[in-house]
């Protein structure tokens, strides 16, 4: 790869996409010029600009928050104070300033501003294992008949569908940190191939953000030889491979010159005061071993790339699968993470309704299951795919109410069962999406719909 330097070079990193491949991200001023090259054909790869004829271009956007391995819904927004002991656990329910709905006692900044969440108490139709798959994507790993390439995330799709807001910024990035547990990561573009990669600036990527020791005069002048090389390339070019690289460049040289992402990713532009009301957590323990790091400011970071143009952020956050063993760990976990997550969730939808994006930008919250209403002794609360529960906000939807319900032991959806597919119809209308009408190509050019079963929006929220 030729590599556009100043006087001084910076010493190697490696980064990965979600794709995998490990190599310089696709940010750094090498990428740009690597087209000059005999090895820069898997640059058009890397991100795709082309917006989707029809569909409206307008900056809605989505953050998404998996909880790592599954929270407890029966201890967080359905607590069940009436069942017996076995079921119900330690935690007492709260009033909220929502009339009727009560959430856990340590969730007491969410009771506050109830009015601005909804909570989704039966959702149905979840796998069985620990897999971070249909929380991204809405398909189940095994589903079948899967496209060519497998499914697509939805912020893949995104990207596909609508392109980016502007030349500054990708429109899929990944805040996500990479768990041990492999079905724990986020998955691979799938149908859409790599070019619909997320943007991954985590760890060292982020410094290759920057211009190393190059001034803008010569970078332009590079890159009027890069595309005069490329006009001969593309001559000989049978494949159309190398019609996406000018769309390409073009983003790669708008974030270069435009400090809009790289300050975005940097908390030390905010102030204090905003960093303090959402908390700040080690971003190198991994909870558990395997799961995500416990990084409240990660939410933060979320609200700030939606500022910069992001559409899609994504983010995985700490460890939720903690079973009981001796003394029933669940619940001395429960009294340590609720009331961080409560701080931080508040302070991004108090963010968003300060700054005026809450009618713009939704945010999603949620596991790969639930968990079981009987507490054992051994395992504590067990993996629950029967019903399970979501929390959104913003997106411009009707908060301040809860959607189904479950039974007297948190076990079974009664009322209004939602599925995924629910879920991710709401999201992409949000988004202005139409899921009935919009389709994406897989590997082998056959148009595939964004959900499943023709699911639509959840009427309730829109």
């Amino acid at each position: 790869m030729l590599r556009i330097f100043g006087p001084r070079e910076s010493g190697s990193r490696s980064s990965s996409f979600c794709d995998g491949i490990s190599r310089r991200n696709f940010l750094k001023v090498g990428g740009l010029a690597g087209t000059a090259t005999g090895l820069g054909l898997s640059l058009p790869e890397l991100l795709s600009l082309e917006a989707q004829a029809g569909i409206r271009n307008s900056h809605k956007s989505v953050i998404l928050i998996y909880l790592v391995g599954g929270p407890p819904h029966q201890d967080m927004f359905d607590l069940k104070p009436d069942a017996p002991s076995e079921f119900s656990g330690p935690h007492r329910p709260i009033g909220t300033n929502v009339d009727g709905i009560e959430i856990c006692e340590l969730f007491p900044q969410m009771a506050k501003r109830m009015d601005k969440f909804a909570i989704i108490r039966s959702l149905v139709g979840a796998q069985g294992g620990h897999d971070a798959f249909q929380c991204y994507t809405g398909r189940k790993p095994q589903d079948t008949p899967a496209p060519a390439g497998g499914f697509a995330p939805f912020g893949s799709v995104v990207s596909a569908v609508q392109g980016p807001v502007h030349q500054d910024a990708p429109p899929f990035v990944s805040l996500c940190y990479e768990c041990t547990h492999g079905p724990y990561n986020e998955p691979r573009p799938g149908m859409l191939g790599v070019k619909q990669s997320s943007f991954r600036p985590m760890g060292p990527t982020r410094a290759d953000m920057a211009l190393q020791g190059i001034t803008l005069d010569r970078l332009q002048d590079r890159s009027k030889l890069l595309q005069s090389v490329d006009r001969f390339r593309r001559e000989a070019d049978g494949s159309g491979m190398m019609e996406g690289l000018d769309n390409f460049n073009q983003q790669a040289m708008g974030i270069l010159t435009s400090s809009k992402l790289g300050e975005a990713l940097d908390l030390s532009k905010e102030d204090p005061k905003i960093v303090a009301r959402y908390g700040t957590g080690d971003d190198v323990k991994r909870i558990d071993g395997n799961g995500a790091p416990r990084v409240p400011q990660s939410f933060l970071v979320a609200r700030r790339l939606v500022e910069a143009g992001a559409r899609v952020v994504t983010v995985n956050y700490s460890k939720w699968d903690w079973h009981g063993g001796k003394g029933n760990e669940i619940f001395k976990r429960e009294h340590e993470d609720f009331p961080i997550f409560d701080q931080a969730i508040t302070a991004l939808v108090d963010d968003l309704h300060d700054r005026g994006l809450d009618k713009d930008t939704t945010v999603l919250v949620w596991g790969e299951f639930g968990r079981t209403p009987k507490i054992s002794a051994q395992v504590g609360r067990d993996h629950w795919p029967r019903v399970a529960m979501a929390l959104m906000a913003g997106g411009g939807m009707k908060t301040g109410q809860v959607i189904g319900a479950t039974d007297r032991l948190g076990g079974e959806a009664i009322d209004r069962p939602v599925t995924f597919a629910e879920v991710f119809a709401t999201l992409y209308h949000n988004l202005g999406i139409d899921v009935a009408s919009t389709t994406v190509n897989d590997l082998a050019g056959r148009p595939q719909y964004l959900v499943e079963g023709n699911a639509k929006p959840i009427a309730e929220l829109i």
